[in-house]
């Protein structure tokens, strides 16, 4: 189902005006993808049959996502879905689920077939051009993967959510680098707010300098470690004057260091969208209840440089 956005009001709280400007963002807020421009106001609106947990702005200004299994490319012009995909296809299990998909160099979709455990690529007639399997411990479809990146070197940097950690995999599905989300010396503790915890690792980004960025879903926490695996940066559940951390979800690390990451399932009292600088200064946040509400698991700055890393 597919709908042209009505005219409503958003909610839209934003701090340090002067630091920085304010940002008009793509978000999901569980299956409806929503563009809310730099004064806050809504100005596109889609309905899909799921709730998506990858969104990518292509070239040519539309959108790349998933609702369930269906890759699916959306022109935000017409509202109409322009290519589509089943990954269901590729299966051969009874459940399989997709937590991410990129559009990759030569004109092919990158999948992250949770259940199947693989990492496809494929091109937009639906041919398998390579695969590799992922080593999971905790093998499930709902939990095998959240957000996977194809490096520079083709190697796959990959957010193992049901087994805590992020690795590396070459071309030919070798583990190069891993990394071990930490407790920290605190015990697991179920739910999806601020009361939970864990090591359910949502996503990664390889920075220019090599480190690891790192969003520790709900560890309530964004890590930057070494590839020696030493944390030389964090940002904790409690750092930011009046701001709890819950789901820390998408991360978009800026040219200038500032990073904008996703807060979800943090409740009405906290900001959905984040963006800090290494001081842990914040200097944007998005507080939109009316919206967007408590599940905004994805986010894409629109205005953000070219340069930026998501």
């Amino acid at each position: 189902m597919r709908l042209a956005f009505p005219l409503a009001f958003a909610f839209l709280i934003l701090t340090n005006l002067s630091a920085i400007a304010q940002h008009r963002f793509l978000a999901n807020q569980q299956n409806k993808l929503v563009i809310i421009d730099a004064e806050g106001k809504p100005q596109w609106q889609m309905m899909l049959s799921g709730s998506p947990h990858d969104l990518q702005l292509l070239d040519n200004g539309n959108i790349l996502t998933h609702q369930n299994t269906e890759i699916i490319e959306i022109d935000p012009r017409s509202s109409e879905i322009v290519w589509s995909l089943d990954a269901k296809k590729f299966a051969t299990v009874d459940r399989v689920e997709v937590h991410s998909v990129r559009a990759i160099p030569g004109d092919r979709i990158m999948i992250a077939l949770s259940g199947e455990g693989k990492l496809l690529e494929v091109d937009r007639d639906g041919t398998l051009h390579h695969s590799i399997t992922l080593q999971r411990t905790h093998p499930h479809p709902h939990r095998d993967t959240r957000l996977v990146r194809r490096l520079e070197n083709g190697n796959y940097l990959v957010a193992q959510e049901g087994d805590g950690k992020v690795c590396e995999y070459d071309r030919d599905g070798k583990i190069v680098w891993q990394y071990d989300v930490p407790m920290f010396g605190r015990k697991a503790r179920g739910g999806h707010g601020p009361e939970a915890f864990g090591n359910s690792v949502f996503s990664a980004l390889r920075l220019p300098n090599g480190n690891t960025l790192i969003g520790t879903g709900n560890g309530h926490s964004i890590l930057e470690v070494t590839p020696e695996k030493e944390i030389v940066w964090k940002l904790q559940q409690h750092d930011l004057p009046g701001i709890t951390l819950a789901w820390v979800t998408t991360l978009e690390y800026h040219p200038n260091g500032n990073i904008v990451f996703g807060n979800c399932h943090a409740g009405p009292e906290n900001p959905q969208l984040i963006e800090i600088n290494r001081g842990q200064e914040v200097l944007w946040k998005v507080h939109d209840f009316k919206t967007l509400g408590n599940d905004v698991s994805n986010s894409i700055i629109l205005d953000a440089d070219a340069n930026v890393i998501r």
